[in-house]
């Protein structure tokens, strides 16, 4: 299938690589010819290193990066195209001004996706003449390397694109988490925002310090999580499943839950802690570094979780 990426940044580049690497070809369009440049360069760089891991589906580096093209003509890049992934900075009237470029300009009979992490898909495509054929799809960057997606339709989304955009990506290996309507947050985001406000009271209030929270996550509730999501493992923690679980530990849980309705201003006096703990274990200079670390460590990881699922079962 013919794709475009509409916005080449950090999550657009990173959007490109997993459409190129399932066989799409990839139009890549953005107002800046130097994001172009600079997310083939980044497609360069990376594709080796994806291949060294056995994650580019036995494909070459080259043959991938050979389905990558820059456009600077927008109506070009929609030419023709069965998807189109926008991926533009997270404002509003940037984005509803891109959606109806984009839905004059796309084949009727595509699908027109948006990244955006915090948009509520209504608030900037409520306009469109062709609605029902736009929604969000949102990953956590990148989905290279992080299989989960929300598809997030507005309320005047088809039922038959949901479909399409949840296929369409599990078809470039990415695990969809197909929505039935809109929220603020969506779904990763909600569960993210919780356990981090949990953090920042834990720290702000001298019960641990940073690293301490990082351990109990890292090497702790994360290991399980890697592989098995919150249900699933509480449906496993207690020898009657699930509701066996709920009967034992739901009052522990309601206890706990009324000592989490304060918030704590994360650029407050917690941040002075929070930030002198991370650059006592990481240098600010050495972040860039760390970060390229960390997605070596998630390419293991992926390729580990995928033997493994080969050999034990998923």
């Amino acid at each position: 299938m013919r794709t475009a990426i509409i916005g080449a940044g950090l999550v657009g580049r990173a959007w490109a690589i997993s459409f190129a690497r399932a066989g799409h070809e990839v139009r890549l369009w953005d107002r800046d010819p130097a994001a172009l440049s600079a997310a083939l360069a980044f497609a360069d760089g990376v594709l080796p290193a994806l291949a060294a891991q056995g994650l580019l589906r036995g494909s070459e580096p080259s043959a991938v990066r050979a389905l990558m093209s820059p456009h600077q003509d927008l109506a070009e890049a929609l030419s023709g195209v069965g998807h189109a992934q926008e991926s533009a900075p997270e404002r509003v009237d940037l984005k509803r001004a891109l959606f109806s470029e984009l839905d004059r300009s796309a084949p009727p009979s595509a699908t027109l996706a948006s990244s955006t992490s915090a948009l509520l898909p209504s608030s900037f495509q409520e306009h469109l003449q062709g609605r029902a054929r736009c929604l969000v799809c949102h990953p956590i960057n990148p989905p290279y390397l992080v299989p989960a997606i929300e598809v997030v339709p507005s309320p005047w989304t088809s039922p038959e694109t949901v479909e399409r955009a949840a296929g369409f990506m599990r078809g470039c290996g990415q695990n969809p988490l197909t929505m039935k309507r809109e929220i603020d947050g969506f779904i990763m985001n909600r569960l993210q925002a919780a356990l981090l406000e949990e953090c920042f009271r834990l720290v702000a209030d001298g019960y641990a310090s940073a690293e301490d929270v990082d351990i109990g996550v890292r090497d702790g509730l994360a290991l399980r999580w890697s592989f098995m999501g919150p249900f699933e493992t509480i449906d496993l923690n207690a020898p009657g499943g699930v509701r066996d679980y709920a009967e034992r530990y739901q009052a522990m849980c309601a206890g706990l839950s009324a000592q989490m309705d304060r918030r704590v201003d994360w650029s407050g006096p917690v941040m002075d802690a929070i930030e002198a703990d991370r650059a006592g274990r990481l240098p600010r200079g050495d972040l860039a570094e760390r970060q390229v670390w960390r997605d070596r460590r998630l390419m293991a990881l992926l390729a580990h979780k995928r033997a493994a699922a080969a050999a034990i079962g998923d």
